[in-house]
C-alpha cells in the first residue's frame, strides 16, 4: 500500500549521528531529523556547547546525547563512531563539521590549506567508511548527508578569498557523487546539501566584512538563509521520501548560484 507524506518523511526509530551540530546549520539539521522522529547524537570539539544543544533539543521532545569529539583527529572520529555504535545502529550520517580560512591565494598559509582539507575531506571518507563498514553495509541501509557549500560549485565574488574552503567543498560534491555510486549496490544514499549564505557561516574575516545585507543582495530572494531553510532538503534526504534519491546536491541559497555560477 502506497505510504502517506507523513508516513514517508517519518524517522521514528531512527538513529542519526551530525558532526558540527552544537550550533549553527549542524544544530538546525539536528532539530530537522529529531522533530521527524530520530534519536540525534550530536558531536564536535566542545562539550559545554554540546552540553547546551543536547538541552535545546530535549526542550523540543527530541530524544538527543552527545560525544565531543574532534573530527580533524583520526582517532578521534574512530572513537566518536565506535561510542555511538554502542547505542546501537546508524541510520543516518550528517557530515557537517568543518573548517574555512581567508587569505589571497599567493598567501594563503599551507598549514592552514592542509587544516580545511582535513576536516573538510579527510574527516568525511574516515567518519563514513566507519559507519558503512559497521553499520550500513551488513544492514543494507544507510542515508550519508555530505555538507558542501555553494562556494563549492565555482569561484566567490571578488574579496572573499577562500581557495581551500572552496576547493575542500568542490571535493565534498565529488566525494559525494563517487560513494553514491559505490554504495548504491548496498542500498547507501549518499547525497550533498550545498548552502549559501548564512548568518552562521559568516565566521571569515572576508565574509564578515561584506555585512549581512551586501550577501543578501547577492541573493535574488534578497535574504540569508534562515534557521527554518536547510530542515526540508535534509529530512527529504534522510527519509523514505528521497528513497530514490542519490548522489544528487541541491544548493539552498536563495538563488546565489544562479547568478554568479557559485
Amino acid at each position: 500500500m502506497t505510504r502517506t507524506i507523513q508516513q514517508l518523511f517519518d524517522l521514528t526509530g531512527k538513529t542519526a549521528l551530525v558532526t558540527g551540530g552544537s550550533r549553527g546549520l549542524g544544530l538546525q539539521l539536528a532539530h530537522a531529523l529529531g522533530e521527524a522522529g530520530a534519536k540525534i547524537v550530536l558531536s564536535s570539539r566542545k562539550a559545554s556547547d554540546l552540553e547546551e544543544a543536547a538541552a535545546d533539543l530535549k526542550a523540543a521532545g527530541i530524544d538527543a546525547r552527545w560525544i565531543a569529539a574532534d573530527c580533524a583527529k583520526e582517532e578521534d572520529i574512530r572513537r566518536l563512531a565506535d561510542e555511538t555504535l554502542s547505542l546501537g545502529p546508524v541510520d543516518i550520517l550528517v557530515n557537517n563539521a568543518g573548517a574555512a580560512w581567508g587569505a589571497p591565494a599567493e598567501d594563503h598559509p599551507v598549514e592552514a590549506w592542509d587544516k580545511v582539507m582535513n576536516l573538510n575531506v579527510r574527516g568525511y571518507f574516515i567518519l563514513s567508511q566507519h559507519i558503512a563498514k559497521h553499520s550500513m553495509i551488513g544492514r543494507r541501509s544507510g542515508s550519508i548527508i555530505n555538507v558542501a557549500s555553494i562556494a563549492g560549485l565555482g569561484g566567490n565574488p571578488k574579496g572573499m578569498n577562500t581557495i581551500a574552503y572552496n576547493t575542500s567543498k568542490g571535493a565534498v560534491i565529488n566525494f559525494t557523487r563517487a560513494l553514491a555510486a559505490e554504495w548504491g549496490a548496498y542500498n547507501i544514499r549518499v547525497n550533498a546539501i550545498c548552502p549559501g549564505f548564512f548568518p552562521s557561516k559568516m565566521t571569515v574575516g572576508t565574509l564578515k566584512a561584506m555585512g549581512e545585507e551586501a550577501l543578501a543582495a547577492h541573493a535574488p530572494l534578497g535574504r540569508l538563509g534562515d534557521d527554518e531553510d536547510l530542515k526540508g532538503l535534509c529530512a527529504l534526504y534522510a527519509s523514505d521520501a528521497g528513497k530514490h534519491i542519490t548522489g544528487q546536491w541541491l544548493a539552498v541559497d536563495g538563488g546565489v548560484s544562479i547568478v554568479t555560477g557559485g
